[in-house]
């Protein structure tokens, strides 16, 4: 009931009261959760859990993998074992050496915040999220597998599929080399010449870079100890090519290096910006607001009439006593024409 397996019932709840929701942890956690009305049962046993149609393991992976061994072997034909770790090959693994019966499903959702905890949970976490699913025999679970990812949608997550080994493999360089590097940065920057200090200069960028320094090596640990071929593979490209950067540098090779800026920004260009880690994109408009009481609502009473669904908000720009650009996204391409007229309409101005 940290911040995944709290932000993932407090979803489900919200979208469905009638799902009965048992949960384990801390006697402290477990009783705020109950009183929330997130849950409906304490587990005082771990095993009770195999009272439960669907069992899903939101710990830390080396504590996932303990839970996860000895449940496996105790499923009933129908019942579901799910983790929602951020590695998958352990799982896969194991669930193939240990399987008897039941269906195993790993799930990683590309999704989280900097403070973990049930305290920090939110309903609205796996929004317009991705759930990868790591299943190689959908076809003999067909009916366990319908189930499962009806539970998902309700969340308002999306689903894509993974193998277990490419899970593993991509997440080790758009996840976990990201974390490393975002680490060295700082520690690289945390310097002094006297009295100065080099990271009091630091701007913006380079805070939208280092942002995920501040995780909690706690739940690192675990991950870069059970992804860490992937990693060190990674790391190891990484480092070549940050050796050819620094001859090129030495070179002042300015045409190559201008490649790869390019190369970048093609590529970084082509990232969903709005996709919060999911692969298929809303469609958004761009629209200036005043700086003045109300604007938002406006904006969503004139949709909320044209029975227009927001998908998600975004804040651009602002300067204080002028206004901002606020950018709206939407499920479907109609929905986002639609809406710009309807805000045109209204008298604001879209970009």
């Amino acid at each position: 009931m940290g911040l995944i397996g709290g932000s993932f019932d407090k979803a489900l709840k919200q979208a469905d009261e009638s799902i009965h929701i048992g949960a384990y942890d801390r006697t402290h956690i477990i009783k705020r959760a109950l009183a929330d009305g997130v849950i409906d049962t304490i587990i005082f046993l771990i095993e009770d859990a195999l009272n439960y149609e669907i069992i899903i393991i939101c710990l830390q992976i080396d504590e996932s993998i303990y839970i996860f061994n000895s449940l496996t072997s105790k499923l009933k034909q129908g019942q579901i074992i799910s983790d929602f770790c951020s590695v998958k090959i352990v799982f896969s693994e194991l669930w193939n050496k240990n399987r008897k019966d039941g269906t195993y499903i790993g799930v990683h959702p590309m999704t989280g915040k900097e403070k973990g905890g049930y305290a920090n949970s939110d309903p609205l976490l796996f929004e317009n999220s991705v759930f990868i699913i790591c299943d190689e025999d959908k076809s003999s679970h067909q009916k366990e597998i319908n189930t499962y990812f009806e539970l998902v949608k309700l969340s308002g997550a999306r689903i894509t599929f993974l193998s277990p080994d490419i899970h593993d493999i991509i997440t080790a360089n758009v996840s976990h080399i990201p974390q490393l590097l975002s680490v060295l940065l700082v520690n690289q920057a945390d310097k002094q010449r006297g009295d100065i200090s080099f990271i009091d200069f630091a701007g913006g960028g380079f805070r939208d870079m280092t942002r995920i320094a501040s995780s909690d090596f706690s739940v690192w640990k675990s991950i870069l100890s059970n992804n860490s071929d992937e990693i060190i593979n990674s790391l190891r490209e990484y480092s070549a090519k940050l050796n050819g950067l620094i001859l090129l540098l030495e070179k002042n090779d300015n045409d190559a290096i201008k490649e790869l800026f390019e190369k970048a920004r093609t590529a970084r260009e082509e990232i969903p910006f709005n996709s919060k880690g999911y692969l298929e994109c809303l469609f958004d408009i761009t629209v200036f607001v005043k700086d003045e009481p109300g604007m938002i609502s406006k904006i969503s009473t004139v949709l909320f009439k044209g029975n227009i669904n927001i998908k998600d908000i975004e804040l651009l720009k602002i300067r204080e006593g002028k206004g901002g650009n606020f950018k709206f996204y939407f499920e479907r391409e109609s929905s986002a024409k639609r809406a710009k007229y309807l805000i045109e309409h209204e008298g604001f101005t879209t970009l």
